[in-house]
């Protein structure tokens, strides 16, 4: 018998019980589709992904994110055209700005001391954020390459379940999900973080207000 023939053979047994008619009927998928917008949540799986996250009030993001600069010493940081000027108002004079656009090389974004970018959503109760080149996010590259990704989250913007995420995406746009820096590990399980993007994450969650049912990103 053929490999062919068997294939078709279990076919026919796994669909012996179908009554006739029904085979191209639609599945019933309880999917979680609702759960609860936990910032502590998402906190606590941002962290256990090695994470660093800070928490803060919409008037101290300036401040947070000078003083996350200020800790890596960074002189320049890439950010997207589009990028609040309002939120780099504490960096000071000795930072330079490189916007982002065709123009930036991924050579030259390599080389700066970090990236700066907001992101569309974040999804509590499996911890991740969602960015797809949309508003202040700049290009993909711009969370990929740099050795160090600082990205802000408003609490308004995040979802329980994954399912409530997807709606807000928009379907031409590449996404990266991320949950923290870039990892892998080898057979024998050592841990190297930055082979495929940057080696630390910062997150910084603004508690503007908790998401409300309907509400987009």
């Amino acid at each position: 018998m053929s490999a062919r023939n068997r294939i078709l053979e279990r076919v026919d047994a796994a669909l012996a019980d179908v009554p006739p008619g029904s085979a191209g009927a639609p599945v019933a998928r309880e999917y979680l589709r609702t759960g609860p917008a936990d910032l502590d949540m998402l906190v606590a799986y941002m962290r256990e992904y090695n994470t660093n996250v800070h928490r803060v009030a919409p008037a101290e993001l300036p401040a947070a994110l000078a003083a996350i600069t200020q800790r890596y010493e960074a002189r320049t940081v890439a950010v997207p055209v589009d990028l609040p000027a309002a939120w780099l108002d504490g960096l000071g004079p000795a930072v330079r700005l490189i916007s982002d656009g065709p123009g930036l090389s991924y050579q030259r974004l390599a080389e700066v001391d970090c990236s700066i970018t907001a992101c569309v959503t974040a999804v509590a109760t499996t911890g991740g954020l969602a960015v797809n080149s949309g508003p202040r996010q700049g290009r993909r590259a711009l969370s990929l390459v740099p050795d160090r990704h600082i990205c802000v989250l408003f609490a308004s913007q995040v979802v329980g379940t994954p399912a409530e995420a997807l709606p807000l995406l928009t379907p031409d746009r590449p996404v990266v999900w991320i949950a923290g820096p870039s990892a892998t590990a080898d057979i024998e399980l050592t841990r190297v973080e930055g082979a495929h993007g940057p080696r630390t994450l910062d997150l910084v969650l603004v508690e503007d207000a908790p998401r409300r049912d309907g509400e987009g990103g």
